[in-house]
């Protein structure tokens, strides 16, 4: 009959493995390393959590995601609805325009409320400085100021010009 044992159930259980080695040896220092020296988890959070450039295609997209996300927060706020409702009920342009102006203000300012971003708080001025840049009517002629006087034109007419005295008179002829 063949005994088959295992490595483990071979070994007699008072075996000492240290047993040419002195047990009071002091235990060796630790070894520095070789590498340099290894930030700490703080600072590898620190540098992991500020956003880096992919360039400007890449923040732009950034940009337009977070004033996405920005907006969709803002639509629903009950005093920009309101604000929007007004200025849409204008009975004039005129007035229509004014109204639209305090729309964007409430608007941009419950945006830049809702974020600290210094990028996106910059970006928000640009888009609001463009959104009432587009009330305005450069070319629609401005209300008279009353706060300095006009002049007022003369009694006196212009001189009038003199006829045409050395142009030639056309003949007339007739074909027979």
């Amino acid at each position: 009959m063949a005994l088959m044992l295992h490595g483990q159930d071979a070994a007699p259980p008072s075996v000492d493995l240290y047993e040419g080695q002195d047990q009071l040896e002091p235990t060796p220092s630790p070894v520095p390393p070789n590498g340099p020296e290894l930030p700490g988890i703080s600072q590898l959070d620190q540098t992991f959590k500020q956003p880096r450039s992919l360039g400007p295609q890449a923040d732009e997209l950034r940009l337009h995601r977070e004033w996405r996300q920005l907006k969709n927060r803002t639509v629903n706020d009950a005093e920009v609805q309101a604000a929007n409702a007004f200025a849409q009920a204008a009975p004039t342009d005129l007035e229509k325009r004014n109204r639209l102006r305090d729309y964007y203000n409430i608007y941009y300012q419950r945006m830049s409320a809702l974020t600290t971003n210094a990028e996106i708080k910059l970006s928000l001025q640009a888009l609001k400085g463009g959104h009432q840049g587009l009330l305005a009517q450069p070319r629609v002629r401005p209300t008279p100021d009353t706060s300095t006087p006009t002049p007022t034109p003369s009694g006196t007419r212009a001189p009038k010009k003199p006829a045409d005295k050395h142009k030639k008179k056309k003949e007339k002829r007739h074909k027979f």
